[in-house]
């Protein structure tokens, strides 16, 4: 069976971890902030804290903001569950949206019809590692500031709806020339097993807010709060004599671990390779498919966006969402693996439970519906991408005739 996306695991990855290992520093330590430093550097940020997930990050993040019950935050219907449940977890409405026809990020058009004066962030999702239209938001967010309602000093510094990218996917794509991280007011991005930088599990919070914010201050604070709210971690309880510590705040247990960011360092120090294998992956299936009328690349670059093509998200025309599943079913029977991504989050029960219904979003239904994800990843040679091109096409007409 060819995978859908093992993690990048070598030599130099192994003898990192071993290195770590006999180090003596396997929870946050020096490789954690190296990394840190490494991330800050990469992408372009003010500041960038290490932790243990996405999910984690990102709820910090949104609790230091302010976010609470009777507040909103507008997400996109089109994507991964962590991203509505950070919301949720805080008590806020999470305001679902429908997505662009020409691509599965978030409608720029649909967030501004649900802009509310109770509307306290703005999550747009880099689905595949394609950015939103990031000027375009920071517009609408701008253009709202007279019906926004501060509700703490951070929200009173800014002065409008925070922009809080979910960035999970999109490590090293770029909007403008600038690199995703950078551009936000708060990006959070994921190093899971599966994602383009790996780190096993783990994420970054990178901060790119106005000078106004001290973002010295804010890389201080967002450490206490990772970490139980405890004054110093452990790398600075074992100076002489620095035994003694505070706890600040009732905070969170989100860490990274040196373990987690040894592998994130080999991973970093080669990603322009990884991102140069990448699309030759994703060009290699598109000059393949653009040539078929019933099949509809995605987007990898345009005028404002270059994607670092985490996924391959094939559509297929004038299919049902039965049909897909049953083409779905013949890959898997040659011995190929392949995805969803995503379900839209109306057609899950915790969400219908909570009175989401999919007929509000006809666009993210239509495009799941006639959605495959390809498998995308370094390791993958050209003979198995044409191994894989070929699963498609006869899966294809064995369906559909």
């Amino acid at each position: 069976m060819l995978p859908f996306s093992p993690p990048r695991i070598d030599q130099k990855t192994i003898d990192e971890v071993i290195d770590t290992l006999k180090s003596g520093w396997i929870s946050t330590g020096p490789k954690t902030k190296l990394f840190e430093k490494k991330v800050t550097e990469y992408v372009g940020c003010k500041t960038t804290v290490a932790v243990s997930a996405w999910t984690t990050g990102m709820e910090v993040a949104l609790r230091w903001w302010g976010i609470g019950p009777g507040d909103e935050v507008i997400i996109p219907v089109y994507t991964y569950c962590a991203s509505a449940n950070v919301v949720l977890h805080t008590g806020a409405k999470a305001v679902m949206v429908d997505i662009n026809p020409n691509d599965f990020n978030i409608s720029i058009e649909a967030i501004r019809k649900a802009i509310t004066p109770n509307t306290k962030a703005i999550m747009p999702v880099d689905i595949a590692g394609l950015p939103c239209d990031y000027e375009a938001i920071k517009k609408i967010a701008e253009e709202a500031s007279p019906f926004f309602s501060p509700t703490n000093d951070e929200q009173r510094k800014l002065g409008r709806i925070l922009i809080a990218s979910d960035a999970a996917h999109s490590f090293g794509a770029t909007y403008k020339g600038v690199q995703m991280g950078a551009i936000a007011d708060i990006s959070c991005f994921s190093f899971h097993a599966v994602k383009n930088l790996t780190t096993a599990e783990g994420g970054a919070i990178c901060f790119n807010l106005p000078d106004t914010f001290d973002h010295d201050e804010l890389y201080k604070l967002f450490c206490i709060k990772i970490l139980h709210g405890q004054s110093k971690d452990a790398l600075a309880k074992m100076q002489k004599g620095a035994w003694r510590y505070d706890v600040i705040e009732p905070g969170f247990k989100c860490n990274m671990t040196d373990l987690q960011a040894a592998i994130g360092l080999v991973e970093l120090a080669r990603y322009e390779e990884t991102l140069t294998r990448r699309k030759e992956i994703f060009e290699q299936y598109a000059s393949s498919f653009k040539a078929l009328d019933w099949a509809e690349n995605p987007v990898r670059e345009d005028a404002d966006r270059v994607s670092c093509c985490h996924l391959y998200q094939l559509n297929i025309k004038g299919i049902t969402e039965a049909q897909r599943d049953a083409i779905m079913h013949e890959i898997f029977e040659q011995d190929i693996s392949v995805n969803v991504h995503f379900q839209p989050l109306a057609l899950l029960t915790a969400y219908k439970n909570l009175g989401y219904t999919i007929s509000d979003y006809p666009v993210a239904y239509d495009k799941y519906s006639r959605e495959i994800s390809l498998p995308i990843y370094f390791d993958l040679t050209h003979e198995q991408v044409e191994r894989v091109i070929h699963a498609v096409k006869v899966a294809y007409h064995k369906v559909m005739g």
